[in-house]
């Protein structure tokens, strides 16, 4: 295996509890592997910045074009073999590029990127326009401005003859079109782009538990397009300018600023302050000095083959020989074993401090959820082959943080 399959993304998030009945009651909602709605925790499953627009609506064939790449849409009861057929293209090369067999089912609605261009949609081919989704073309919508601007009287014009109207454009906006990688689920994709998992499961007919496999296209939903901005009326124009009440009035000049008080009613001096207390009661204000971070022990001993880096990879990757054991950076209890989307076991310890660490694609954990584990103690080990490293989390709360600065 190339050395680059050994950098992919490993999109892990913790436990809030350490409760077990709370972990096995997602068994009735799909099992978010971020695991940060589990027991109350909060959760950005359904963070989004804005309304979403609708996915596009396909031909006939089941084909959305984008200047950029084209997929289809697959009908209920369908196979790989049945939406290459009715697009025309070969099945097995359709198959090679979504990584899924000729044979394979296919869910209502379920997205299949295309690995080149077939005939662009068309009335013809029960499209509402002609070609690929375009966005909107500001040249075009300025001469139809112009068109439609009244004609300037005294102004003679000459009847041109009849242009012959083009077929309708689509226009909207062009979606990323995500390839899954190892190790990644629907949560994870949605949170990378900040878009609800809900609203990813419509745009690519996912199933009612969210799956998705590595090498599958998913399109990420796109914001609704801002309406025209309207332009105000007469009377919302005249509301806009009215002057606020006391605004623009002259200040009349009060009678104290041109006629001195009467010696009776003379300001008197200030009584004199009293005098501060020695010692301040707290140093309120003052900013207090962070407190040093207590160093953890390496899990393995080995390379680091990837870095921390925020929103890309949550952790670092440390590789080292096949069936290394894989210790516990510092004392604490395991709150949470689970697995990967592929089987791959998941440990996660908490420590002092608000303390958690993640211990990702390992094998033949030693430990159980409840357990107390101590500093160095081994609670698993490295799998075989280009998989033999260890994806190393540290967080503070359900935020991730820089595991270098912990670690000796």
């Amino acid at each position: 295996m190339r050395p680059s399959h050994m950098r992919r993304k490993v999109r892990l998030s913790l436990l809030a509890t350490a409760s077990a009945t709370l972990l096995t009651a997602c068994g009735d909602q799909p099992l978010d592997f971020d695991l940060r709605g589990i027991g109350g925790g909060f959760s950005t499953a359904s963070a989004a910045t804005g309304p979403l627009a609708n996915r596009p609506r396909p031909d006939d064939r089941g084909v959305i074009s984008y200047p950029n790449y084209q997929v289809a849409v697959a009908r209920r009861g369908d196979t790989l073999a049945d939406v290459a057929n009715r697009v025309n293209v070969d099945p097995e090369a359709l198959a090679r590029f979504n990584g899924i067999n000729v044979d394979d089912a296919l869910r209502k609605d379920e997205i299949i990127a295309l690995p080149g261009r077939v005939a662009e949609p068309s009335p013809a081919t029960g499209a509402a326009a002609s070609g690929p989704i375009q966005p909107v073309d500001i040249s075009s919508l300025a001469g139809g401005a112009i068109d439609r601007a009244p004609a300037t009287p005294g102004v003679q014009t000459a009847a041109l003859p009849p242009v012959p109207s083009p077929a309708p454009v689509q226009t909207g906006q062009e979606p990323v079109r995500h390839k899954v990688e190892r190790g990644e689920t629907a949560y994870t994709v949605a949170r990378l782009y900040n878009v609800p998992v809900k609203a990813l499961s419509e745009w690519n007919g996912l199933g009612a538990d969210f799956a998705v496999r590595a090498g599958q296209y998913l399109l990420i939903p796109v914001a609704k397009q801002n309406p025209p901005a309207r332009k105000a009326t007469p009377a919302e124009s005249a509301a806009a300018t009215t002057t606020a009440p006391g605004i623009g009035t002259p200040t009349p000049t009060p009678p104290s600023a041109t006629k001195p008080l009467p010696q009776d009613e003379a300001a008197k001096p200030a009584p004199a302050a009293t005098k501060a207390p020695s010692k301040p009661v707290a140093d309120v204000g003052k900013t207090t000095k962070p407190a040093k971070a207590t160093k953890m022990t390496t899990p393995v001993t080995g390379s680091i083959i990837r870095g921390y880096a925020k929103g890309r990879n949550e952790g670092i990757n440390i590789k080292a020989a096949d069936g290394s054991p894989v210790k516990a950076a510092d004392s604490g209890t395991v709150a949470a074993i689970t697995k990967s989307a592929e089987g791959v076991p998941i440990v996660v310890v908490r420590h002092t401090g608000n303390l958690l660490t993640v211990y990702a694609n390992v094998t033949d954990v030693t430990v159980s959820k409840g357990d107390s584990v101590g500093r160095g103690q081994q609670i698993a080990k490295l799998r075989n082959g280009d998989d033999a490293y260890v994806h190393f989390e540290v967080r503070k709360g359900f935020d991730s943080v820089d595991p270098a600065p912990f670690l000796n």
